[in-house]
């Protein structure tokens, strides 16, 4: 099975640290970070990562935008949300984007990679 290169975005350094730890032990390779939808944007562009850890609550650019602006440019590429909100409102519009699933904070690792499965169709080998 394929391992993954993954972006995350997030404006908290500790939750794309868990989010690194989840996915390096599974296997798969984190090949950028971000803090804020701006930088998302440049680095999915740059790096052409096969899935993209979306926060939707960001800095300068929000989740919604940059993702997107990640589809728009490059459909190819896998997004999961990922917020504490229960805002439903939020993940309709994130989805509407164009993310493939959500996944709620605080992390569960396997859901997490659960999505990742589902996202890149049975690619993970987690």
């Amino acid at each position: 099975m394929k391992k993954l290169n993954v972006l995350l975005v997030d404006d908290a350094v500790f939750i794309r640290e868990i989010l690194r730890q989840i996915f390096v032990k599974a296997g798969h390779t984190v090949i950028g970070e971000a803090e804020d939808g701006e930088m998302a944007v440049k680095m999915a562009k740059e790096k052409n990562p096969d899935v993209v850890i979306m926060d939707i609550v960001l800095p300068i650019k929000s989740g919604v935008q940059a993702t997107k602006e990640i589809r728009e440019a490059m459909p190819n590429i896998k997004v999961i949300a990922c917020s504490t909100l229960d805002q439903e409102n939020m993940l309709m519009k994130i989805m509407e984007a164009g993310a493939h699933d959500f996944i709620n904070k605080p992390f569960d690792v396997q859901k997490v990679l659960t999505s990742i499965e589902k996202v890149c169709g049975g690619q993970s080998h987690a």
